[in-house]
């Protein structure tokens, strides 16, 4: 198309040329239609120009391309050419499909004529489809989606205008999720449903081809499918135990069963199950949807309850027997908040079980093993005497010892993984094949109670013998003769010495017994001719003492010689219904030995009283007091020294006495709580079978009465009931008045005996349960 200013232009120039040309060179052409190819090199032939001047000539006219499209040819002779480059091809694309320029021809420099060139360009199948950007773009798509719907489309474009086909490469990881019906539409539709909790992202290839043409140009897009989680699945207890897996490699799984063990005494408790904690997630874990808990069934009486947030078991109320509810069986269901259908439930189990007071112990600390070298794959470790090892802890919960749920198990090293086994019975096995001559190893054996948990451990040196090489008898096989020698010599010099030791401190103890002053007897027994109160002293001698009960005190100027208690050891009676003791004085003395024996009554039994802290400090002193009042004549200093260790030394021994007599009570204390224990089950059984006997016997005693009553008569009944009760009335009467005489004789005899001794002696007779006093009846 020519320019509407040139064409102004040349106009004018005609209408003012100065000559009317009647004939000229310029003329004989005519408009130019050419076609021309595009990507066609430079100095492609475009046309031949039919004017009838030659531009070479010697009468030469002048020839211009003007125009939009003029720089796209050059003039050559009398044709016109395409002008073009490496750097500038003639695309069809770009420039168009038609290039428009206009010929103008001079003569003299005048403008002659003007012809139009219009060259056609021909497309070439040189552009490869190319795929619109926002179609291929990721993808974001709900596992809900339902199959054979479309989930997306693709567009691509070619710039040459051919048609074009949309192929999914198969060989692509996720092609077989999806397909294209119309391959000109580039519409893809969902061939299988998608789950997000086996695949989160999709890959697939999809190919642009254009199919009309013979070079068959095509291009490819990779799309990324991002699946969306949809709520699809059911919450699920962990841990998960997977039984299976279904065609799309979801694995199918169980919920576990909790166990927990309990005891009669457990109440207001929080109960930790194993496998713990109890807890369920929502199947489809990326929404993460908040769950309810609850108890079904087995909750007996909200005995059980549950946390509905936490899922935390909480139990109120102790068991009462559980013979009656040995295991309780709890149905727990974990729900979707936002949609309560969705639900699951698993199983706990509550055990009841005896007290575990005890925990699992091994005899000893390290076990001793051996193995002869073999070729065999499995043999036992043997210890001493060539006998099989046998590692077992002892539960004092069972009567044998023996508790059938512990587990052994080794604990896994580097240098013994794969070559010893523990049994369920505590047999280890080697692999003797795999083992070397020489060899020594500690192994550490783990014994478990799988029903409290509790853990004892204990080692194992296991040494490999040569096949000549004998099991030892005794753990003394590798000792020196040398070594034996020295222990031996050391050990009989310690005995030696130990037996020198006891015969000079026996030595000693009779060279004491000899120096003790005689005076000390006569001063406890009120005959010392220096001591003024002829009567017994406030507070026990030393050697009184020893006969007294260290639980009780007598002191006779506290209580006015009223409340003191006398008797044998468990046995104690009030001071005015035993007889009096005879006054302690001299022989010169009148009334001594005059004493008679009062008193008729039978003795009362009553509760001791305490000791008073402070006695064995008055008892020290009082002895220092006794030894000064003995002394006749000035002591010398080795005597003082010598009286002074000997306090000391008694001292020391009533001390170390009170202190073992104090552990033992403790001990005693400490088993009798146990046996306690212990027995408080065999009581509560034995109680019952006694109800049950005594049942029946006070059936068998009633019984009895009414036969008695229809055979003897009421009245002659209590003639014979009076009968009875006057005869052991009697026999009780005679018995204790027989008891006061020898009482009163044994008093008389015994006059120059401390009275500690004599209540050792007193012997009192208690009434039967089966009879009454006359005071009582």
């Amino acid at each position: 198309m020519l320019n509407p200013w040139g064409l102004f232009l040349c106009q004018l120039a005609i209408n003012t040329s100065y000559h009317v040309i009647k004939a000229s060179l310029c003329l004989g052409g005519s408009d130019i239609f050419a076609t021309v190819s595009e990507n066609r090199p430079v100095g492609e032939f475009i046309a031949n120009l039919s004017i009838v001047g030659d531009p070479t000539g010697v009468n030469s006219i002048r020839l211009c391309l003007t125009g939009e499209n003029a720089n796209w040819f050059y003039l050559e002779g009398r044709t016109i050419r395409l002008n073009s480059s490496i750097l500038r091809v003639l695309d069809r694309e770009r420039q168009g499909s038609v290039l428009m320029a206009a010929l103008t021809c001079y003569e003299d420099d005048i403008i002659q004529s003007e012809y139009r060139v219009m060259v056609e360009i021909l497309n070439e199948n040189d552009n490869k489809p190319r795929f619109l950007e926002k179609t291929i773009q990721p993808r974001y798509i709900s596992e809900l989606t339902a199959v054979n719907s479309v989930v997306f489309t693709v567009k691509a474009i070619d710039a040459d205008g051919d048609t074009i086909t949309y192929i999914i490469d198969r060989a692509s990881p996720d092609a077989n999720y999806f397909r294209i019906d119309l391959p000109n539409s580039g519409k893809v539709i969902l061939d299988k449903p998608m789950d997000y909790e086996t695949k989160t992202k999709l890959q697939l290839v999809i190919y642009a081809v254009e199919t009309n043409t013979k070079e068959w140009y095509n291009t490819s897009a990779s799309l990324i499918v991002n699946v969306e989680d949809g709520d699809d699945h059911y919450p699920q207890f962990l841990p998960c135990t997977p039984i299976s897996q279904d065609h799309n490699h979801t694995v199918v799984c169980t919920n576990p069963i909790y166990v927990v063990n309990i005891t009669e005494k457990d109440q207001d408790m929080l109960l930790n199950f194993s496998p713990g904690p109890i807890h369920a997630e929502d199947g489809d874990r990326s929404l993460d949807t908040p769950l309810l808990y609850s108890i079904l069934s087995g909750a007996d009486k909200n005995r059980f309850q549950i946390d509905n947030q936490t899922a935390e078991i909480t139990m109120t109320k102790r068991v009462e027997n559980r013979h009656m509810t040995p295991i309780f069986r709890l149905r727990i269901m974990a729900s979707q908040l936002n949609d309560p259908k969705k639900y699951s439930v698993a199983t706990a189990l509550v055990r009841v079980l005896a007290e575990n007071r005890f925990p699992p112990l091994f005899n000893r600390t390290t076990y001793k093993g051996f193995i002869i070298e073999s070729s065999s794959p499995a043999t036992l470790v043997s210890t001493y005497g060539n006998e099989v090892l046998f590692i077992q802890a002892i539960d004092q919960d069972f009567v044998d010892g023996v508790n059938p749920k512990m587990h052994y198990s080794l604990q896994p090293t580097r240098a013994t993984t794969g070559l010893y086994h523990i049994t369920e019975e505590g047999v280890i096995i080697a692999k003797t094949d795999r083992l070397r001559s020489f060899d020594r190893l500690i192994l550490e054996v783990v014994a478990m109670d799988e029903e409290s948990g509790e853990v004892a451990k204990a080692s194992v040196d296991i040494e490999l013998l040569q096949r000549s090489q004998p099991i030892p008898w005794t753990p003394f096989r590798d000792m020196d003769v040398r070594i034996a020698g020295g222990i031996m010599g050391g050990m009989l010099l310690l005995l030696v010495t130990t037996l020198f030791l006891l015969i000079r401190w026996a030595k000693r103890r009779r060279r004491r017994q000899r120096q003790k002053p005689s005076g000390r007897g006569a001063v406890a027994l009120g005959k010392h001719l220096k001591v003024v109160n002829s009567g017994r002293p406030v507070i026990p001698l030393v050697e009184e003492v020893s006969y007294q009960n260290e639980g009780f005190s007598i002191d006779y100027e506290a209580s006015g010689g009223s409340g003191s208690l006398f008797g044998r050891h468990g046995v104690y009676t009030r001071k005015q219904s035993l007889i009096p003791p005879p006054p302690r004085c001299h022989s010169s003395h009148p009334d001594c030995g005059s004493s008679t024996v009062t008193g008729d009554m039978l003795p009362i039994l009553v509760t001791p009283e305490p000791l008073v802290k402070d006695l064995t400090a008055a008892l020290i002193s009082n002895s220092r007091k006794d030894d000064n009042t003995i002394s006749t004549g000035a002591m010398t200093k080795d005597e003082k020294e010598r009286n002074k260790q000997r306090d000391m030394e008694k001292e020391e021994e009533r001390n170390k006495q009170r202190d073992m007599e104090k552990e033992e009570e403790r001990n005693k204390q400490r088993d009798m709580e146990k046996e306690e224990e212990r027995n408080k089950q065999r009581d509560m059984e034995k109680e019952e079978e006694r109800n049950k006997q005594r049942d029946m016997e006070k059936e068998e005693e009633r019984e009895w009465e009414k036969q008695w009553e229809r055979a003897v008569g009421t009245k002659e009944k209590r003639n014979s009931e009076g009968e009875r009760t006057d005869k052991p009335r009697d026999v009780l009467g005679a018995s204790s008045e027989t008891a006061d005489v020898s009482e009163a004789s044994e008093d008389q005899t015994n006059t120059e005996k401390p009275q500690s001794h004599r209540m050792k002696t007193h012997h009192i007779r208690e009434p039967k349960d089966g009879h009454k006093s006359s005071s009582e009846e």
